[in-house]
């Protein structure tokens, strides 16, 4: 009879994984010529997952076994396929314990598509569940960048906030609204828990930017579905924006988010500028 692998082979594994993985593929700094070893050093691994660095190098190291809750965060961070998570929960001890596939892209309900392309002179885009910006209309687009150029896996409204340099020079009061949309991720992170993608984006900022690292690990959470926002845009200038958002009746989790100024504002004025803009507009791949 074959005994049972233990806690060495997953640890060997581990080790033999990360070694794969190149620090760009992970969102990582490329590597440099101070990199002693191939692929992913431990502390970046424990990064990724979201444990610590002591606890993962006892895992290569075979001295603990792997608790069901840590093997979901390595499968993230260590960029496993169906066969290699299967492996992994194999050697584990936990194929009992092995989570649901990752889920399909989400789509834009065509009810959504109609009205944000009726809000012409309205920014105006639709979020899923982990906040990806879904679709959009020409006004937000000329409000807030491109969207079309950014490529979909990418065309997240936390990551342009925290990554995108146009984005994030945009919000003059940029902290406070930093933190509000980590605060309403965390919320969705409860009410998605099973889902890799989210915890796999959650891992990537926290290695990428200190400040989302600090105010994830506050457990702050909000619901606010309106607020002020204050711009300072490259051609228009300083806005005044109201920020209200509204969740689809279908369950799908999708919100439509749409910015308006009082009317007679110089907001107002800024707004009806940049929606005179003639925009080229993306294909319906692009948009959707």
């Amino acid at each position: 009879m074959t005994a049972a692998p233990g806690p060495r082979e997953l640890g060997a594994f581990l080790k033999a994984r990360r070694a794969q993985l190149a620090p760009r593929e992970c969102g990582l700094p490329p590597a440099d010529s101070t990199r002693r070893v191939a692929g992913l050093r431990r502390e970046e691994v424990a990064q990724l997952a979201a444990i610590s660095v002591d606890y993962y190098t006892r895992l290569e190291q075979g001295r603990v076994r792997a608790s069901a809750s840590v093997l979901a965060p390595l499968v993230r961070a260590l960029r496993l396929d169906d066969d290699q998570q299967r492996y992994l929960y194999e050697l584990a001890g936990k194929a009992d314990a092995q989570p649901r596939r990752r889920r399909p892209p989400q789509r834009v309900r065509p009810a959504l598509r109609r009205l944000l392309d009726q809000l012409a002179a309205t920014p105006a885009v639709v979020l899923g569940t982990r906040m990806d910006v879904l679709a959009w209309n020409d006004a937000a687009a000329a409000l807030y960048t491109d969207f079309s150029a950014i490529p979909p896996g990418r065309r997240n409204y936390v990551r342009m906030l925290f990554m995108d340099p146009v984005v994030r020079g945009m919000h003059r009061q940029w902290e406070h609204d930093a933190r509000d949309a980590v605060a309403a991720l965390r919320m969705q992170a409860a009410a998605e828990s099973g889902d890799p993608e989210l915890a796999r984006f959650v891992g990537e900022l926290s290695v990428q930017d200190a400040d989302f690292r600090t105010w994830w690990a506050e457990h702050r959470v909000i619901t606010t579905a309106y607020g002020t926002k204050h711009y300072r845009h490259r051609v228009v200038g300083d806005l005044t924006l109201d920020c209200d958002t509204w969740s689809s009746p279908d369950g799908s989790g999708q919100r439509l988010m749409v910015l308006t100024a009082e009317p007679g504002s110089p907001s107002y004025d800024a707004l009806r500028i940049l929606s005179s803009w003639t925009v080229e507009r993306p294909g319906p791949g692009d948009r959707l």
